[in-house]
């Protein structure tokens, strides 16, 4: 029987650099989902200067950490300027956007309440 694994999209037992497992390309966002369930999702970004995700809400508490580069993170309309090696947790219900202002490459984990 073959056993469930809850990461994917990523070599197990092998040590990686999660910055390159993502690569920046023109004029878009890449992403590539690390896990996804019911009360759980980790996914990795590489965003080009210039782009970025629109005002919204989830129902999840996020964590972003930045792999690279520099982004402003708004987050219910307070500016936060955020460079590699930092990190923002983003409340469930407040309304938050991003912006690349050059590229960068960010983790981002989003719990949600389990039922």
């Amino acid at each position: 029987m073959t056993p469930q694994h809850f990461i994917k999209n990523i070599e197990f037992s092998k040590v990686l650099k999660l910055d390159s497992l993502v690569d920046y390309e023109e004029g878009t966002v890449v992403s590539r989902t690390l896990s996804q369930a019911k009360s759980q999702s980790m996914t990795l970004f590489a965003f080009d200067k210039g782009e970025g995700m629109s005002s919204h809400s989830s129902s999840g508490d996020a964590l972003v950490y930045i792999l690279d580069g520099e982004t402003e993170i708004t987050i219910a309309e307070q500016k936060f300027n955020l460079k590699k090696g930092e990190t923002i947790a983003m409340p469930s219900g407040k309304p938050h956007a991003l912006l690349a202002t050059e590229r960068f490459k960010m983790l981002l984990f989003v719990i949600f309440k389990s039922s």
